[in-house]
């Protein structure tokens, strides 16, 4: 639910505890080791509720609507960091030319559909939405834009030009001011133009999640290194956000290969805390082992890889494996764990693992066993990304991995 709507919630209350913090209970009753139903009134926040053991009552104390906007805010402003900064990493290596980055790509004979739901689909898309909710000016009229929109065209397909003739059918003072042929604004453009979004949003409201991620940043690229790591080691990190952790290993991604001994530290201050993270953090942390050879954390790469059964967290490991001088290391993580992988990620970690190995050298399902039975997939130059061999400019390894 969101911040200040009423909603009703179903829970299980264990035995010796109470309610520590978070929104009055407007009726209902926190029955001990049942099941109980509270109805809660605004102001109620998901994030600023919780169970502590040993009280004896609900407090009564909770965030102010004022709290609850700026720390919304905040947050919202911190994701959006993320998810742009990752677009603006996807807009280097494809180039602002890229047909891709359109968000209405005419869909044509011999392209991919699947390529078509990309970073610029979701970012590009949602800034061109945000710059939508500007133009009105009022967040409670947009959002009655929006639910009138959703009822008009419920259980039926619509297109983009259906959004843009309903929000100026809504917002008719906007259609007066021809808002949708602003100079370098126009609504046509920011469908069909390849390249960045035409607007962002401000992001200022997020400041103090992200200044502490580019201090850390900046303290770990500093010399000399000696006092700067004793100053980075200082910053507890278990205690951010999870997207503010993911865009500080981010930004280390984006500058390996580091200096040796600037991985060792951060192995020495950090190794053991990613690796009780969740997946996402942790595979950020094993790509910055695999692209700096850092060979003492690689205990860590193969026991990620022996759990992991997902595509998006198993790819982009064996391309940076096969990218470097970890080769050997993949081959060997490959034979042990293929036998539980999915028939269509095996063939693709295979096509991965046979590139530079010559066409008869594509790993066979068992080492020194016959060469994989690849009838329906040789044709084909990779299942990577459609079309996209891994050596491709566009290849998983070089993509956010949350996108």
């Amino acid at each position: 639910p969101s911040p200040g709507s009423v909603h009703q919630a179903l829970g299980l209350r264990p035995a010796a505890t109470a309610a520590l913090r978070g929104p009055p209970l407007a009726s209902g009753h926190w029955g001990q080791g049942r099941p109980c139903q509270a109805h809660l009134a605004p102001p109620a926040c998901p994030h600023c509720t919780l169970l502590a053991p040993g009280c004896g009552s609900p407090a009564s104390s909770h965030p102010s609507p004022a709290c609850l906007a700026r720390a919304g805010a905040a947050f919202t402003c911190l994701e959006t960091a993320f998810r742009l900064d990752a677009l603006h990493r996807q807009m280097k290596l494809l180039g602002e030319d890229s047909p891709v980055s359109k968000l209405q790509v005419k869909l044509e004979p011999g392209v991919n559909p699947s390529h078509l739901m990309n970073l610029f689909t979701y970012e590009k898309g949602y800034c061109f939405v945000y710059y939508l909710s500007q133009l009105c000016g009022d967040p409670q009229r947009f959002d009655d834009f929006l639910r009138a929109y959703v009822e008009k065209f419920k259980f039926t397909s619509v297109v983009a030009q259906d959004l843009l003739d309903s929000f100026l059918s809504f917002f008719p003072e906007l259609k007066e001011q021809s808002v949708d042929c602003r100079a370098g604004l126009e609504f046509e453009r920011w469908l069909n133009a390849t390249g960045p979004p035409l607007a962002e949003p401000d992001l200022s409201q997020g400041s103090s999640l992200t200044r502490p991620v580019e201090a850390l940043f900046q303290l770990w690229t500093a010399e000399p290194l000696d006092q700067a790591a004793a100053s980075a080691s200082a910053v507890d990190i278990s205690k951010w956000r999870t997207f503010q952790t993911a865009l500080f290993l981010d930004r280390l991604l984006d500058g390996s290969p580091l200096p040796q001994e600037v991985v060792t530290s951060l192995s020495k201050c950090y190794s053991s805390l990613l690796d009780s993270m969740n997946a996402e953090i942790r595979i950020r942390w094993l790509q910055i082992v695999v692209r700096n050879d850092y060979y003492p954390d690689l205990h860590r790469v193969r026991r990620f890889l022996e759990s992991q059964m997902s595509r998006m967290y198993t790819i982009p490991l064996y391309e940076d494996l096969c990218t470097g001088a970890l080769k050997s290391f993949a081959l060997e993580v490959f034979y042990q764990t293929q036998g539980r992988l999915h028939p269509n990620l095996r063939r693709t970690i295979q096509q991965i693992l046979s590139q530079g190995l010559g066409p008869s050298a594509e790993p066979s399902a068992e080492p020194g066993g016959a060469p994989a039975d690849t009838d329906a997939d040789s044709d084909s130059p990779a299942l990577l990304l459609g079309d996209e061999a891994p050596s491709s400019t566009i290849s998983l390894r070089d993509v956010n991995v949350s996108a």
